[in-house]
């Protein structure tokens, strides 16, 4: 499907509407900085080019979270809400409340992102170990390709740790078979290392690549943006043009779509500009699009007249409202990778909340002493109850009220396959046959294995022949 966006857009508004509304299947490359769960509030340097920008890095289970988020996590992705849950319970309400906040904007962004497409979350150490668990729930640990850490040095305080001193920059990959990696484009220079033994990396020489090596997943090469003067906007996170620069060049083309929904100050869309890349933005902060026209201007990309190689002030677009879907309207469920496409409710009635079709199906299905278990018939409490599909979800059945039935806990996904109106409908497979014996009949029970001393006993005790 065609991008329903334009190329050189910053959304401001929040990140979610506008991944919905975008057409699936349209991104080549998702490059973003999101929040770290760090526990505190962010403000950028007085006086600088991002002043008054702020963002608040803390998260709790009530406040933060929609209802909405529950539900499409729970219907859509199963191991998803499993992961939340367990961060939930490991580390506390706050990470669960992050997981979830992220779990259902990496669903949309799985959606969006091409099958030849990548994704780069940068985070730190603080909550990396669990978004690398969140993202194998959702693009799946096969397609997991690199733990990327970027290491630096500066001064530090820490009295009993070790100073922390790097970030993680998580890579995955939409298909592992399809997605694009170029390698060449990401090759630095041997560095020829002398050691009081041998000079090198080799006892004696070897035939290196005159291109230089592709670069490890371990980078302490470039410089924090707080010692570039030329770059430093006083943005509380912000990461070097460098750094990001490398990931657009290793997993896009020219021309393609690189999408950054936590934009900030803009790093990726100024890396993806200067690229020759087509880049669209997400972000809350009012002063992101002058931050992005100041930062374009300041590289010499953008100016006052057009000409043939730089944009204009007119080529940019701001906009505050989500785009509106032109494919077929699917949503981020785990079925992209089969043949049935799971359609995005619209009318009001298949808009129900899983609370509110809970309450529904128990008056529905509500009776003197409890409610009545859909499968088995039992009159059970309401605590007993849990929610289900009738039309199994992995093919295609939908979320609305039309096909869900509450069911005792022990009938839960192994009663309601025979609950399933197709599968009752369906003409019952033929038996084998076999071309010599008529219908395949059962195997003669076998006697069970004889030790060698028995076996030799029953052929001594065996009538002779005459």
């Amino acid at each position: 499907p065609a991008a329903n966006f334009a190329s050189r857009t910053l959304f401001h508004s929040d990140n979610l509407p506008i991944l919905q509304g975008m057409n699936s299947e349209t991104v080549d490359l998702i490059a973003t900085d999101p929040p770290f769960n760090k526990g505190k509030d962010f403000h950028a340097t007085p006086e600088s080019l991002a002043a008054g920008a702020r963002f608040q890095d803390r998260w709790s289970w009530d406040a933060d979270v929609h209802e909405e988020w529950t539900d499409a996590i729970q219907d859509d992705y199963p191991k998803v809400w499993r992961v939340i849950q367990s961060a939930r319970h490991s580390c506390g309400d706050d990470m669960g409340a992050f997981l979830r906040f992220m779990g259902v904007r990496i669903m949309e962004m799985h959606r969006v992102l091409k099958p030849t497409g990548s994704i780069y979350p940068h985070c730190d150490p603080t909550a990396s170990h669990y978004l690398k668990a969140l993202m194998d729930a959702v693009f799946g640990r096969r397609d997991f390709r690199n733990e990327i850490v970027w290491a630096y040095t500066g001064p530090s305080n820490a009295q009993r740790w070790f100073p922390r001193k790097h970030d993680v920059i998580l890579f995955y990959a939409k298909d592992d078979k399809r997605a694009v990696f170029n390698r060449d484009a990401v090759r630095v220079p041997y560095v020829k290392h002398e050691t009081c033994k041998t000079s090198g990396i080799f006892k004696r020489e070897a035939a290196l690549s005159r291109n230089g090596k592709v670069v490890e997943d371990w980078r302490d090469d470039l410089t924090p943006v707080g010692r570039i003067a030329g770059e430093r906007v006083g943005y509380p996170t912000q990461k070097p043009l460098a750094l990001y620069e490398r990931v657009i060049k290793a997993s896009s083309n020219p021309g393609d779509f690189v999408l950054d929904p936590f934009t900030g100050c803009a790093t990726t869309p100024i890396a993806a500009e200067r690229l020759g890349r087509r880049w669209v933005g997400i972000d809350l902060w009012e002063g992101a699009a002058d931050i992005v026209k100041r930062r374009l201007a300041d590289e010499g990309l953008i100016t006052d007249e057009p000409t043939d190689h730089l944009i204009t002030f007119g080529d940019l677009t701001f906009a505050t409202e989500p785009p509106v879907r032109t494919d077929d309207g699917e949503s981020a469920a785990p079925n992209l990778k089969s043949r049935w496409r799971i359609q995005r409710a619209t009318e009001r009635w298949r808009k129900l909340t899983r609370r509110e079709i809970v309450e529904r199906l128990v008056r529905a299905q509500g009776t003197v002493g409890g409610v009545i278990c859909g499968g088995c018939g039992r009159i059970l409490e309401r605590e007993f109850m849990q929610l289900d599909h009738m039309h199994p979800r992995a093919e295609g059945g939908a979320n609305d009220i039309s096909n869900r039935i509450l069911l005792c806990a022990p009938r839960g996904g192994r009663q309601i396959r025979r609950l399933d109106p197709a599968r009752l409908d369906a003409p019952k497979p033929a038996r084998r046959l076999d071309a010599r014996r008529g219908p395949r009949q059962a195997r003669p029970r076998q006697r069970p294995p004889r030790s060698r001393a028995n076996a030799r006993r029953i052929r001594r005790l065996a009538p002779k022949p005459r």
